[in-house]
């Protein structure tokens, strides 16, 4: 199997640098972004011919499109583009800031967006290639006190599964990835909280406070295993639309899509009452 060339947003923790470093270790190239260089000092250090570390705010888009368009001149092809880089935000929505919103969407959703589409030209141009979403199977399943990620996420699963079909011809492929809760700085260490109001305290929007304290139990995910089971996927061929990662959010997902099928099927004749008669 040939070397590819990797470029992944986000790589500084969790998934992204989890999936550089197996990269890495088996001779893959990667093109890592990162809003501090120094946590991925150990990478720039071990792996000086096959890791090229930038700088990049995915809140930025002329930079976002400046990288892009810099790193497929330099490199000639990147086989697969992976849109990591993001953040969990909690909180009952009538306590998150403007602010806050604001940000979450430009990092989450338009970011990975932009991100997209700024690689889609060349990945034609080149006659194909991969795109890998990291989603969470928080883009199917709502839980309270977490509106704006679901929102962020819903989003872009949303907008990858309509290109997915406008790029198939193109021979690109798009997987979005959804896993589970899982043990990585994500959870433990970069989820943001916004400004809680007392009078949610007892609220089901504030059930997150024991999931984010590790001293109740750690997340079931093994973020190896996971990031190993992404860089699998892009083998895949066809490139598997959704990829749900861990066993609890596999089940928690299928019971919430059922309960909405089921849902769905008690409004047919409801449905139907809005249509023209037949014939008119």
């Amino acid at each position: 199997m040939k070397n590819r060339t990797w470029f992944i947003t986000g790589v500084s923790s969790g998934f992204g640098y989890e999936m550089t470093k197996q990269l890495l270790e088996k001779g893959d190239k990667v093109i890592g972004t990162v809003r501090d260089k120094n946590k991925v000092e150990g990478f720039i250090k071990k792996f000086p011919d096959t890791f090229t570390c930038e700088l990049l705010d995915v809140t930025n888009v002329p930079a976002i499109q400046k990288l892009v368009e810099g790193s497929f001149e330099k490199f000639g092809r990147i086989d697969v583009i992976v849109s990591n880089a993001g953040y969990g935000l909690f909180g009952a929505a009538e306590e998150l800031s403007d602010a806050e919103v604001d940000h979450i969407i430009a990092t989450n959703l338009t970011g990975s967006i932009q991100l997209i589409r700024a690689a889609l030209p060349h990945l034609r141009a080149q006659g194909g290639g991969r795109i890998i979403q990291l989603s969470t199977y928080g883009g199917q399943v709502a839980f309270p006190g977490n509106s704006m990620y679901h929102a962020t996420k819903f989003g872009i699963e949303g907008f990858c599964e309509s290109v997915a079909q406008e790029v198939a011809p193109f021979n690109i492929g798009i997987t979005l990835v959804e896993p589970g809760g899982a043990r990585t700085e994500f959870r433990y260490g970069s989820a943001q909280v916004a400004n809680l109001m007392p009078e949610y305290e007892g609220n089901p929007a504030h059930g997150f406070l024991k999931m984010l304290d590790a001293s109740n139990g750690q997340a079931p995910g093994d973020p190896v295993r996971m990031a190993a089971r992404i860089i699998e996927s892009a083998q895949q061929e066809p490139a598997p639309l959704r990829m749900v990662l861990g066993s609890q959010a596999l089940a928690v997902t299928i019971s919430t899509l059922k309960e909405r099928v089921a849902d769905f099927e008690t409004q047919t004749a409801l449905a139907a009452s809005t249509d023209f008669p037949v014939g008119e």
